[in-house]
């Protein structure tokens, strides 16, 4: 492939030497100006190792790499300038991606090259403390739109690996991403207060979230947020890293209309988490994830709106008192769950955690079957100030309004398979374990104000099937359940006025 065809422009007739030393930034960049010159184009990378600092790609571009073609970034920061851009939901001068570009429209990374960041250089500096400015993205575009990256290896990314932000239909599609599980900040794929983004066919082994739905902080101003909507999400394999698909902490534009599907994660450290706290705002809203498998991940569910991480010694993040609501007061609500299965979990089933003054709302659990990891250690399921360790615990949940479960199996807990408190109208519908602890209940409940359990089922050796305790307790209903086998079917705190049971 040569310039003669004046759609296709060839790296090397722009003096491009591909043998991995020569520095072949100004040899790249002159082969997009011409084919934005052109009016657009395909600017061809053919094999070969191409030393490059930052790129800055045009509209209606596609910069195709080849099979055997590899862009090793620059080991020089000059190479990468600063620019206005975003870190952690704040804008502020990062260094320049490695691959960028602002203000753009129907642009495409393609092929079956690598883009390598070559990103050790960078983690050295930041571990150091001696950078001006954040590290660079490798793959980063601002306020696009018809965006695509499809086909193409990303491996040691400075940071985030692919990060749009503010930009609409975004497609990366049949992308492997691979950084070392000690890098840091080195996300698989973020979008950023995009619109209409889709995630497929992906594999992420990465050292820290997978994939992270953000849409700013209450730092940027939030006459200035976009929210992050219509994102889908599918047939992606997700290795290591600190989350499956995390959404937050940064979210205070909202974050909505997300459906997770047809997915694997193994080793990640969490499954699906939704992180904030007081003083972000946003709503999270209308998340569906479902036919997901996880293996050895230490809590497969997180919502936490006790998020520490930046303001672990702030009162007002750790207070358990509740606060007046304002527009700092994040929100989640609105998330389904089904069809998931996740082996050798180490901390808890699902760790819930809602704001007194905002619990989570509307949270269903359907055919979800857990098991845990004999070998397990203790530890935090999520981070939030003063946690106790846990270890193989079933579903906690506190702080929660309108929280369903439809056939779900917890198998070789410690404890209660489900402990819920400081909730209200909590439906429970054959949840069940096969293994229940003689020291604990099945199900706990603590300061519940309506419930209704029906069509469980109590395994042989069931101690106590349901313990209702609190004096905020009322309204608990056991019906058309099978609970002959447990020695009690309920047991009742003093403080509770009674419950309603029809075994």
């Amino acid at each position: 492939m040569t310039s003669a065809n004046k759609t296709m422009f060839n790296v090397l007739d722009y003096g491009a030497a591909g043998d991995g030393q020569t520095l072949d930034t100004v040899a790249l960049q002159a082969a997009i100006e011409a084919c934005s010159q052109a009016g657009g184009g395909t600017v061809y990378v053919p094999a070969g190792q191409y030393v490059t600092g930052s790129l800055f790609l045009k509209s209606h571009i596609t910069l195709y790499l080849d099979a055997g073609a590899a862009l090793l970034g620059s080991q020089n920061t000059a190479d990468y300038p600063p620019v206005e851009n975003r870190w952690e939901g704040v804008s502020r001068k990062t260094h320049a991606p490695l691959i960028g570009g602002d203000d753009l429209t129907h642009i495409a990374v393609i092929g079956r090259g690598t883009v390598d960041g070559r990103g050790a250089f960078w983690w050295k500096l930041h571990r150091e403390h001696t950078l001006d400015y954040p590290r660079p993205r490798l793959i980063s575009f601002s306020r696009c739109a018809n965006v695509i990256i499809e086909g193409i290896t990303c491996t040691n990314s400075p940071s985030w690996t692919i990060h749009p932000y503010a930009c609409n239909n975004v497609t990366v599609d049949k992308v492997t991403i691979k950084n070392p599980a000690n890098s840091p900040n080195t996300d698989g794929v973020n979008p950023e207060s995009c619109s209409n983004v889709h995630i497929a066919n992906c594999h992420i082994d990465v050292g820290d979230d997978c994939i992270t739905i953000k849409s700013g902080t209450e730092e940027d101003g939030r006459d200035r947020l976009l929210p992050c909507e219509n994102i889908t999400i599918t047939n992606c394999t997700m290795v290591h890293g600190h989350g499956g698909v995390v959404i937050g902490s940064e979210m205070s534009g909202d974050v909505r209309n997300v459906t997770i599907a047809n997915c694997v994660f193994v080793g990640t450290d969490r499954g699906i988490r939704l992180k904030s706290r007081r003083e972000r705002g946003g709503v999270v809203e209308d998340i569906r994830v479902t036919n997901v498998i996880m293996t050895d991940v230490m809590c497969p569910f997180i919502m936490n709106l006790y998020y520490g991480c930046g303001a672990w010694s702030t009162d007002k993040i750790a207070d358990r008192s509740p606060w007046p609501v304002n527009e700092g007061t994040p929100r989640f609500r609105r998330v389904h769950f089904s069809d998931i299965t996740a082996r050798d979990v180490r901390y808890a089933a699902a760790f819930l955690y809602g704001l007194p003054e905002m619990p989570v709302e509307e949270i269903t659990f359907s055919n979800v079957d857990i098991s845990m990891a004999l070998d397990a250690e203790p530890g935090v399921p999520a981070m939030a100030p003063n946690l106790e360790p846990m270890r193989r615990a079933g579903f906690w949940a506190a702080n929660v309004r309108g929280l369903r479960f439809h056939n779900v199996t917890v198998t070789d807990q410690l404890g209660p398979a489900l402990m819920v408190a400081d909730a209200a109208d909590v439906e429970i519908n054959g949840f069940t374990t096969p293994t229940p602890s003689a020291d604990a209940p099945v199900i706990q409940m603590r300061n519940v104000d309506g419930a209704f359990v029906h069509g469980c089922q109590a395994a042989q050796r069931t101690e106590v099937f349901l313990r209702v305790e609190g004096a905020q307790t009322k309204d608990i209903v056991l019906s058309g359940n099978h609970l002959k086998r447990a020695a009690q079917a309920a047991s009742v705190g003093k403080e509770v006025e009674g419950i309603a049971n029809s075994e």
